[in-house]
């Protein structure tokens, strides 16, 4: 099985599908899931294949995520604007790194610093 993301113009995940096997070409996996999703979709045909292990692509898509064509990776959503993307990664970091301490925390935006969870 192999997953595609289906893109808006905007390189925005609307959602992801997977498609059999028994449909894909072992040797052009993505351009055979592609075709396939633009005939049983009924032509549409903005679609990018995601990595369920992140083996590609940097990350797995979901809906809301975003599709960078420059660095050919899926990235989630932005949660907090103090966070920094990580380029190796794809992913959104706090500025400033969780304790390693055992306990549990959150990120607070307005103090710029992660809260012990009690």
């Amino acid at each position: 099985m192999a997953h595609f993301a289906k893109l808006d113009d905007n390189n925005n995940v609307l959602e992801v599908h997977v498609v059999a096997n028994a449909a894909l070409d072992p040797n052009n996996e993505e351009e055979s899931g592609i075709a396939f999703l633009t005939d049983w979709s009924g032509g549409y045909a903005k679609w990018k294949q995601t990595s369920y292990n992140g083996s590609f692509r940097k990350n797995y898509a979901g809906p809301g995520w975003i599709y960078d064509e420059t660095r050919d990776a899926f990235i989630p959503p932005k949660e907090f604007n103090s966070w920094i993307l990580n380029e190796n990664t794809c992913r959104w970091e706090a500025p400033i790194p969780m304790p390693s301490d055992g306990k549990m925390y959150i990120w607070v935006e307005e103090d710029l610093n992660w809260q012990v969870v009690n």
